[in-house]
């Protein structure tokens, strides 16, 4: 199927306006924000493209239909009667994966088995074979998707999560998303030739989002799609994606970006995946606690993810940690500071009330994002 698509870029609850700017960015256009998706039209090339760049989605998926479905025959039919064959050859493999909210079809198992069964239908009649499908090709995951009873029917061109970006060889526990810290940047005002700290780096995932955004860098440069094995993105489309990006990266950007951590082992883990990231030399790492911080130059900006003090014994630790970040941050004005958690007295511990708060979810837990915007000295 040649011309234009209709896809899906998924993304976690409260970044779809981030999601859809990076989408309009790549000049992409019909554009339509709805909860935890934004929806847009774009070529084969833009389904190389999207992967490529999107920093802040969950997700690339390609819409194949939308219906209503209140009964399993209105499913089987409907399903049977969209275009599978325009997509999929007919050795792709087809996984069917599902999900029911709020639907008279609230069985995902036997959604799935239907939508499965459709497609077989249909494509074997398609390609006139008899029996099964062979299914030994590329891989073309489906989706069922039922809410309030519309059926969204997609194939994921991603394969693994686009956070998967593939630097990240070892983490710590509890591993902030590569997603969501590049959301966290994205929601500030940093640019490249500010200076920038992340005082709890844990696993260095947002001093090393940081620098692939500070040198314009596709997030996806690193990693393998689902969609690269496609009939439909043909590899030529590929190497005219990542020739792009290649040509777009501004390697020479000089960049002021530390990480600090008071885990040691955490500094060599950060170390480690900014190698594999190809950023080793750009980003000053230190074992610190957070009291030794002393910024030495004016107009920075702090962007961290301390700890939320949610296990038991540990809130007075994290208390004592956000109140001298308070104590010190106060002393630097021009300095913009940006923290997520879940505590919900961090203004009071911290000392002042934050310039804006953003609600956001870190994983399944709820945090706010605390914005203090610092005074630009001249």
């Amino acid at each position: 199927m040649s011309g234009r698509y209709t896809l899906i870029a998924t993304a976690a609850a409260g970044l779809e306006s981030l999601v859809a700017k990076e989408v309009k960015e790549l000049g992409f256009d019909e554009v339509t924000v709805e909860n935890g998706r934004v929806i847009y039209k774009a070529d084969a090339l833009g389904i190389a493209r999207s992967n490529l760049w999107l920093r802040t989605a969950d997700r690339v998926k390609l819409l194949v239909g939308e219906f209503e479905a209140k009964t399993f025959d209105e499913l089987f039919e409907q399903t049977k009667a969209l275009p599978w064959e325009s997509y999929v050859p007919e050795n792709g493999a087809l996984p069917v994966v599902g999900k029911s909210v709020k639907s008279q079809l609230y069985s995902v198992p036997d959604c799935q088995s239907i939508v499965k069964k459709a497609i077989v239908d249909r494509m074997t009649k398609k390609h006139g074979l008899t029996g099964k499908l062979p299914e030994n090709g590329a891989m073309y995951r489906v989706e069922i998707a039922l809410l309030k009873d519309k059926a969204t029917l997609t194939i994921d061109t991603s394969g693994e999560g686009l956070h998967r970006r593939g630097y990240r060889i070892e983490q710590n526990e509890a591993p902030l998303k590569e997603t969501l810290a590049a959301a966290l940047i994205e929601l500030t005002n940093w640019r490249p030739n500010d200076p920038f700290i992340d005082p709890f780096t844990g696993s260095g995932t947002i001093p090393i989002e940081a620098a692939l955004i500070g040198q314009n860098i596709a997030p996806g440069f690193n990693r393998e799609f689902a969609s690269e094995d496609w009939d439909i993105v043909p590899q030529k489309l590929w190497d005219e994606a990542l020739t792009e990006a290649e040509d777009v990266a501004n390697y020479d950007q000089p960049l002021a970006i530390s990480g600090y951590d008071i885990d040691h082992r955490m500094i060599e883990i950060s170390k480690t995946n900014a190698m594999e990231a190809g950023l080793a030399d750009l980003i000053n790492w230190k074992q610190m606690q957070v009291r030794d911080l002393n910024p030495t130059v004016p107009n920075g900006y702090m962007i961290g993810n301390p700890p939320y003090g949610e296990r038991l014994g540990e809130r007075k630790e994290v208390e004592n940690i956000y109140h001298d970040l308070g104590k010190i941050m106060n002393e630097h004005p021009s300095w913009s500071v940006y923290i997520i958690t879940s505590y919900q007295d961090f203004e009071k511990v911290y000392g002042r009330k934050a310039t804006k708060k953003r609600k956001l979810y870190n994983g399944y837990i709820r945090t706010d994002y605390y914005q203090y915007f610092g005074k630009r000295q001249k």
